[in-house]
């Protein structure tokens, strides 16, 4: 299949993009490399899927992997109205995978306006390129966050998610009506992921995996929030990229409804860890005790999340199977592995570093 990864320079497209090469697709990835995090990060994953940083960094100009015949890639914003259709027109795409969004729930409250552009404005612009050029389905990024301050747990698509806490999730609440919107006007097929915690190698530097073991390794307090009385939904990128691939690769269950173009779900690990049991899993591997800095509850946060995935379950056959001392480990060990690397190169006297 032709398939267009929108994000694929960020934690969970980079993996993404990469399975679809192994699995033998035509991947066509943008992004637009912003600063919200370490950009060398984002250029260092991009170098993996072959494609050379210098030429990254051109805007809208395709770029082919030196690695895989089968990718390639363009600097591109979604809110680019002008360049996104004529990217559409030119590749002829079978599949589109959006995950290009403004991240972070907490910067919400300090940026605003970049996740209307990105969440709102790409995300329409994202439909309708879908709408106009034909895409026979369109998977996008939601996220459990819609859910705010829900007590029903675990978390179900059938619950209400009418009262968002943050506007990062009213973004994510607007994304699922609007691909409604499309499904039932112009019966695109559209299918939506409530993504809960990922981490593992490669992930973002603002999320709590990264966060801790940096500061850890690096003999730093740790911020923990609301007195450490949270619980997570910690899911692994492998188990994550897994369900995303069988509902891009169509390898749906007889349960599956193939008569309705929307559909929702929940991706998670389907259980809930407590913050204090994740924190003491990452000073095991360590080797290291963190000193913990324990803090109020945080605007826009929320005290727990529990995916209940069995939606998935029913219509992908979606088993999430990594245990979380596995996980952390793995991470670890790229996270060493990454910096001391990146040390190496600075210390040889690197520009980019």
């Amino acid at each position: 299949m032709r398939i267009l990864v929108t994000g694929c320079a960020g934690f969970i497209g980079y993996h993404l993009t990469q399975k679809l090469i192994e699995n033998g697709h035509n991947v066509m990835g943008i992004d637009n490399l912003n600063d919200y995090y370490d950009v060398r990060l984002k250029l260092d994953r991009l170098k993996e899927l072959g494609i050379d940083s210098d030429n990254a960094l051109h805007q809208n100009k395709a770029v082919a992997s030196d690695s895989f015949k089968s990718f390639k890639f363009v600097r591109m914003s979604i809110e680019d109205r002008e360049n996104l259709p004529q990217l559409f027109s030119h590749n002829h795409f079978d599949v589109v995978c959006n995950l290009a969004a403004q991240a972070g729930v907490r910067y919400s409250l300090e940026n605003p306006e970049a996740y209307v552009d990105s969440n709102i404005v790409g995300f329409l612009n994202i439909l309708e390129c879908c709408k106009n050029h034909k895409i026979e389905h369109l998977v996008y990024a939601s996220s459990s966050s819609v859910y705010g301050m829900n007590k029903k747990i675990p978390f179900t698509t059938t619950d209400s998610v009418d009262h968002p806490i943050s506007l990062y999730a009213a973004s994510k609440k607007s994304n699922e009506l609007m691909a409604h919107t499309y499904s039932h006007l112009y019966g695109i097929r559209t299918t939506g992921l409530r993504f809960f915690t990922v981490y593992g190698p490669w992930g973002r530097p603002d999320m709590a995996m990264f966060l801790f073991t940096d500061a850890i390794l690096k003999h730093k307090p740790i911020k923990v929030f609301n007195h450490g009385k949270l619980e997570r939904d910690f899911t692994y990128i492998d188990d994550i990229v897994q369900g995303i691939t069988q509902i891009v690769e169509n390898k749906y269950t007889s349960e599956y409804n193939t008569d309705i173009p929307y559909h929702l779900y929940n991706i998670g690990n389907s259980k809930s860890v407590k913050l204090l049991d994740f924190i003491e899993a990452i000073e095991d591997d360590i080797g290291l005790k963190a000193s913990k800095e324990m803090m109020p509850m945080q605007p826009g946060d929320v005290e727990k999340t529990w995916a209940d995935v069995s939606g998935l379950e029913r219509d992908y056959n979606y088993r999430p199977n990594t245990p979380i001392k596995s996980g952390i480990q793995k991470f670890i060990t790229w996270y060493k592995t990454y910096y001391s690397n990146r040390n190496e190169v600075h210390r040889n006297g690197s520009t980019l570093a």
